[in-house]
């Protein structure tokens, strides 16, 4: 099994070091993080050279982000890397929340069936970069630069050039774009002048991973005020390899440097352990970490033709997974736009989408994580008898329940405001309105074999999903071919459970058409299209109207 805390990637040189101007290439994405490297992935599956820049050369080390989302599972899908993460990661749906040490309640995040992902999977950081470092070593188009790092950036009309230091000293590059995912500490962002803005919240978390072979159910588990760590909260995780993650809360005052000591965290686990019965389970220290967190983004996330994605344009507090989620998110938004542009399909106005929808997400998901921060360290003996009360009420009243806020999970923002929607023109029911990402389901295919809705839709240019069969169904292929729109169809028809779960996400009837960004996202629908409404509908998403 490969070690991915303990590679060391090589630095090499390359040709651009030696040419007597700087050379240029169409997109630069500095970081290779998970969001950089996403967005690197997407960018050469769309026939896109990339060249990615990191400054370091190795991965990750702990766990870090450890919540992977649905939604975020469903983008791996697409880039050719999510079975392996599925595979090895831990899968689970249902979290519980107790206070003191009773269970107030569980909770099921997927309660449905017909979904090929789970809600979430835990799975460390330093295997999901791996994983998506091998995948990009895969594909020729993608240009991945070791101790690579940007010191300085210029700007102008067409584009931008980077200095780059190296081992064997600086370098310039062009780039028609340039993609910030360079981390919380973005050295592009300061170098532009600009800053994220927000909250910094004055309390502090140890994490520590810890190994043991324990037989609990895999579910989120959250404590408030338990005997074994009183006033205080605590979270625990399994993830891969047999090994666990718990977050301790430990109040503003704690001493990040003695925390970390093994001497400090063995009696924190040990209680723990003992406190769920687990008495004589021995575990081992893997990693540990204390930190603080802030609820911020900045202003913009789009500046003449730098783009900021992930941590660089946003940050948000652990408690919901929406830090990493967001982020690919993020890299799944541009890519595609990127490409559009960059083919000429479509104007450099459709990267203000970019900036206008990630924007939106990113304040969904700091207001939802500033709550949940707010609830689980109240910062007053007001708010801390709220809680409590809301709490014990929890136990016998389901009004209570939500009003509990242990992290609001992660989950794909609906960008209903989107400047790409085409407004319904037809009534429809459900989930599915223009903005939000594509519900998966069970199809049958043409050769009667079973698959997955979202799979059928894993190309790089828009998808119209026809559903049903019938005079109305023909009438919108025709509408569809008539409209000399090089659309991916996919026909959603047959009869039985899994036809019906499609049918009732999709609020469909015979003929209902649903038009498919690139990135899965709904941006127009229609019980009965034209050839005309498609062409408007497709222009519009492409910020070409």
């Amino acid at each position: 099994m490969i070690d991915y805390q303990s590679l060391r990637f090589d630095y090499t040189r390359h040709a651009d070091q030696d040419a007597a101007a700087p050379a240029r290439h169409p997109v630069v994405v500095v970081g290779a993080g998970p969001v950089g490297l996403t967005l690197a992935i997407d960018l050469a599956l769309r026939q896109i050279p990339v060249v990615l820049l990191d400054n370091d050369n190795s991965l990750s080390s702990g766990s870090r982000a450890i919540c992977f989302a649905k939604r975020t599972l469903e983008v791996f899908d697409r880039l050719g890397c999510g079975d392996r993460m599925v595979d090895k990661g831990v899968s689970w749906n249902v979290g519980k929340v107790f206070f003191h040490d009773e269970q107030v309640y569980r909770f099921d995040l997927l309660p449905e069936p017909g979904h090929e992902r789970p809600a979430f999977i835990n799975l460390q950081q330093y295997y999901v970069e791996g994983y998506l470092v091998e995948r990009a070593a895969a594909l020729p188009l993608i240009d991945l630069r070791w101790n690579n790092k940007v010191t300085g950036i210029a700007q102008g009309d067409d584009g931008a050039v980077l200095t780059v230091e190296t081992p064997e000293g600086e370098y310039r590059l062009q780039a028609g774009y340039v993609a910030a995912c360079d981390g919380s500490r973005s050295n592009l962002r300061q170098m532009l002048g600009q800053e994220a803005k927000g909250r910094v919240f004055r309390d502090r978390f140890l994490i520590a991973d810890i190994t043991m072979d324990a037989q609990l159910p895999t579910e989120r588990r959250f404590w408030f005020d338990p005997s074994f760590h009183p006033g205080q909260s605590v979270l625990l995780h399994k993830q891969a390899d047999g090994m666990w993650r718990v977050d301790f809360q430990l109040g503003w005052d704690a001493d990040p440097v003695e925390e970390r000591k093994p001497e400090r965290i063995t009696p924190r686990v040990r209680a723990l352990l003992d406190s769920i019965g687990f008495e004589g389970v021995q575990f081992q220290i893997g990693w540990a970490s204390v930190y603080t967190f802030a609820c911020q983004r900045m202003e913009r996330f789009r500046h003449g033709r730098v783009l900021f994605a992930g941590d660089s344009a946003h940050g948000v507090s652990p408690f919901g997974a929406r830090g990493a989620n967001s982020g690919v998110q993020d890299a799944d938004n541009l890519a595609w736009k990127l490409a559009a542009v960059l083919a000429g399909d479509a104007p450099d106005a459709l990267l203000d989408s970019y900036a206008s929808e990630r924007e939106f997400a990113a304040d969904e998901n700091i207001r939802n994580s500033t709550r949940a921060t707010d609830f689980i360290t109240p910062k007053s003996e007001v708010s801390r008898l709220f809680r409590d009360a809301v709490l014990e009420l929890t136990k016998r009243h389901a009004f209570a329940r939500s009003l509990v806020n242990s992290g609001r999970l992660s989950v794909a923002t609906v960008l209903r405001d989107s400047p790409l929607n085409t407004p319904d023109a037809d009534p429809f029911a459900g989930a599915m309105v223009p903005g939000a990402a594509a519900a998966d389901a069970p199809v049958r295919r043409a050769d009667g074999s079973t698959g997955w809705l979202l799979r059928e839709c894993h190309v790089a240019r828009f998808t119209a999903l026809v559903f049903g069969t019938g005079d109305a169904a023909e009438r919108s292929l025709q509408a569809l071919k008539s409209s000399d729109l090089a659309l991916h169809v996919v026909r959603v028809e047959g009869t039985g459970a899994d036809a019906e779960l499609a049918t009732q996400r999709y609020d469909a009837q015979p003929g209902t058409v649903y038009l498919l960004r690139p990135d899965q996202h709904v941006c127009a629908r229609w019980r009965h299209p034209t050839a005309a409404k498609l062409r408007a509908a497709l222009d519009h998403a492409l910020a070409k109207a």
